[in-house]
């Protein structure tokens, strides 16, 4: 195969992507104005339908341009041999190949956020603003910015510092080097990242003392879940969308609720939410998406020695010298279409997943108060209640509303 085959390839397979979304989003929003299914018409009265449904457009209208953007601009960038440009900017600053490719990435991901930045101010100042949605002030908007600058700096540059010298010393066996770096960096976020990373935009204080802590200490002995660790996050200063989610293992394991569920949900639904939660820690679901995301990213690492040291995939996407960091950029978009499909597997379990978490829920504590707690979450999220089932199939990491209900009520 030549590089200019390889090249075609590359556009037909960005382009493709693109239709497809664009096509399912299409379906997806012609079901945006039925009628609620009885069991959810109590979710919205008709004034916060009409709400819902005008929010539903509004952010399907804006997909559209930010994604036509986005496709425009990669499609743009490989015709015009933009790759090759920066890599020339990177090579005139250094002949570590290390530097080079961190300098290399660097231009890219800062260029890529620059010319991007625009579209997420215009979706939080504007978009949710105008629904009653944000509460991030700009100050806190240009901060989170920053901060994600450095942290991508630091932790994404070191971990490609070291897989790129993993490759330099040792060829081709570079994958399973890079393989035990990730496993390892993975295990240790799933440890302390609520410890660690999430004071560093968000303050965390522990449930205080009271009736709603001795309802969860309550619940959690009747399960025989020991839960020491139950801390209230301040999601309130960016959004008033509502979130819970658990973390961690063995002495580290922690629940994280959002501020704006507890004000949004009586104790009981609070507790049958955490019920859910403690249901995907019984079932070992963490453990199962842990050890899966681990094993895909040592297949992909796998597939990746086998082919980066091929000059082709540098050469397809016009960059003369080839190198480790460019082949990433076009192995990247070639894989992009298995990715999906393991991605599509990974929800399916993900959605079965939730039926047995709420199925816990329901035999361990009630049903009706998680049935109500999911329906004030969704409403005052204004999610999409009648979603097309081919989005669902494609997007969706969780069953909708209307079966969770179903499910929930069997």
């Amino acid at each position: 195969m030549t590089a200019n085959t390889l090249f075609y390839i590359i556009i037909a397979i960005i382009t493709i992507n693109f239709i497809k979304d664009k096509v399912i989003d299409a379906l997806n929003a012609k079901h945006f104005n039925d009628a609620l299914p009885d069991d959810l018409k109590d979710v919205y009265d008709d004034v916060e339908y009409k709400k819902s449904q005008n929010y539903k457009a509004t952010k399907y209208k804006f997909d559209i341009i930010t994604s036509t953007f986005s496709v425009i601009l990669t499609l743009g960038f490989l015709l015009l041999d933009g790759f090759e440009y920066v890599d020339t900017i990177a090579r005139s600053l250094s002949e570590n190949p290390i530097i080079i490719a961190l300098i290399f990435f660097g231009i890219i991901m800062i260029g890529s956020d620059i010319l991007t930045t625009p579209f997420s101010f215009y979706s939080t100042f504007v978009i949710e603003e105008k629904f009653g949605f944000n509460k991030t002030t700009k100050k806190l908007f240009a901060i989170d910015k920053i901060k994600g600058w450095l942290m991508m700096a630091i932790v994404g540059g070191s971990i490609l510092a070291l897989i790129i010298w993993f490759y330099t010393i040792t060829g081709k066996n570079f994958w399973l080097y890079a393989w035990a770096l990730i496993a390892i960096f993975t295990l240790f976020m799933n440890m302390f990242y609520s410890k660690l990373i999430v004071p560093l935009f968000n303050k965390q204080t522990p449930l205080e003392e009271g009736h709603l802590r001795d309802q969860i200490a309550a619940y959690a002995r009747t399960v025989g879940f020991k839960l020491d660790k139950i801390f209230v996050i301040d999601g309130s200063k960016r959004s008033t969308k509502a979130n819970a989610y658990f973390s961690g293992f063995g002495s580290e394991k922690r629940v994280t609720l959002y501020d704006t569920l507890i004000n949004d949900l009586e104790e009981e639904e609070i507790v049958a939410v955490l019920a859910h939660e403690v249901g995907h820690y019984k079932k070992k679901h963490i453990i199962f998406n842990l050890i899966s995301s681990i094993l895909l990213t040592g297949i992909t690492l796998y597939i990746l020695s086998l082919f980066i040291s091929n000059p082709i995939l540098s050469k397809a996407i016009g960059v003369d010298i080839p190198s480790f960091h460019i082949g990433l950029i076009a192995f990247g978009i070639l894989y992009a279409p298995i990715s999906e499909i393991t991605g599509l597997v990974m929800n399916l379990f993900s959605r079965k997943f939730e039926y047995q978490a709420d199925d816990f829920a329901k035999n361990t504590y009630q049903s009706e108060p998680l049935i109500t707690s999911l329906k004030k979450l969704s409403k005052n999220s204004l999610s999409n209640l009648t979603p097309h089932p081919a989005y669902v199939f494609m997007h969706y990491s969780h069953p909708t509303l209307l079966e969770r209900i179903k499910n929930l009520r069997k």
